[in-house]
């Protein structure tokens, strides 16, 4: 089988597509996603194919997470950008109360399949501000599964398990890796949330990483 390289943007790219034309339930929306095709050109061209499932928002995290939680709570499927995860603290009342409980709180009645694609991670000129890796806060708040790819395969096949799980997924993206090529095969295999990926077996010492920093290692 021929290789086909492509960075991890345009394997996570193809996901969303994918997933969208399977379930019209499925849309995006967060700041900069339409016009600009996300910051780091994880959404370009998506809304030419999509205009009314790909949607600019104001700048206000509160209120992305918070529609997205009523969305999902009425059946739809979203994936919303935060830009950056390091905006997540302004929406944490909605993941922590209400997206996360929101399952148990109506005694199972409702589902929330919804995806939040958090990039985070070192970014050059980034500051402070910019450039934090939170994903182990939010291993420690039930209902919410947390996943951080690692390559661009691995990338895609998480994005579409995400999309397609009736649980809320916080997706962290370490910035470093949109430009990132690997192989992708067009046929991919499911991949299963439930479990950490073993890369390499072996049998005299386990080595546990995600992220970047799981090649590296």
């Amino acid at each position: 089988m021929s290789e086909r390289i492509i960075t991890f943007g345009e394997a996570t790219r193809e996901a969303m597509l994918e997933e969208m034309r399977a379930d019209e339930r499925v849309f995006v929306y967060g700041e900069d996603i339409a016009k600009q095709g996300g910051i780091f050109g994880q959404f370009a061209g998506m809304k030419d194919e999509f205009p009314e499932r790909v949607l600019d928002t104001p700048i206000s995290e509160t209120a992305l997470v918070g529609a997205g939680v009523g969305a999902a709570i009425a059946g739809a499927k979203p994936v919303i950008d935060l830009h950056f995860a390091d905006f997540i603290g302004i929406a944490m009342d909605e993941v922590l109360n209400q997206m996360a409980k929101a399952h148990y709180m109506f005694g199972g009645q409702a589902t929330m399949s919804l995806v939040l694609r958090a990039p985070d991670g070192l970014m050059k000129h980034g500051a402070a501000q910019h450039s934090q890796s939170l994903e182990t806060w939010f291993t420690n708040i039930p209902g919410i599964r947390v996943v951080v790819p690692s390559t661009p395969a691995n990338g895609k096949q998480l994005l579409k398990a995400a999309i397609k799980d009736p649980n809320p997924v916080i997706y962290f993206e370490n910035k470093g890796l949109f430009p990132v090529k690997g192989d992708v095969p067009e046929d991919l295999p499911p991949i299963d949330l439930s479990r950490a990926q073993v890369v390499r077996e072996g049998a005299d010492v386990t080595l546990v990483s995600y992220g970047l920093m799981l090649t590296k290692a």
